[in-house]
């Protein structure tokens, strides 16, 4: 008598434990990672400050608000002139995610590799 899986209904190896379709557990509970599925990318984050860090993109990204508009307006109101400061800074933030000195976002929520 074939099995079927009770997550997808994809008919069952014999003697497998897991659903190849859906990775669901024959016994009907899914298999699931230990990562949380919402965190925030810290490369997505690294990049967003290494190339966008003038605007204050990745500080947006991580939730960091104040220091965000704090970046967008030095850019903005400067009229462009100095937005080398807000460059660099968000040249070193996006460095400090990479490589983890930064590892968590404005909710304390660990950043995803």
């Amino acid at each position: 008598m074939a099995k079927f899986c009770s997550n997808c209904g994809k008919e069952l190896k014999e003697g497998a434990q897991v659903c190849l379709e859906c990775g669901a557990l024959v016994d009907g509970t899914k298999k699931t990672n230990s990562a949380d599925p919402n965190a925030k990318s810290k490369i997505a984050a690294g990049l967003l400050g290494i190339f966008l860090g003038a605007l204050g993109i990745h500080n947006f990204y991580l939730g960091f608000t104040s220091k965000a508009v704090a970046q967008l307006l030095i850019t903005i109101l400067s009229c462009g002139f100095l937005s080398v400061i807000s460059g660099i800074w968000g040249l070193i933030e996006g460095i400090f995610i990479l490589t983890g000195k930064y590892n968590v976002d404005a909710n304390g929520n660990p950043l995803a590799d």
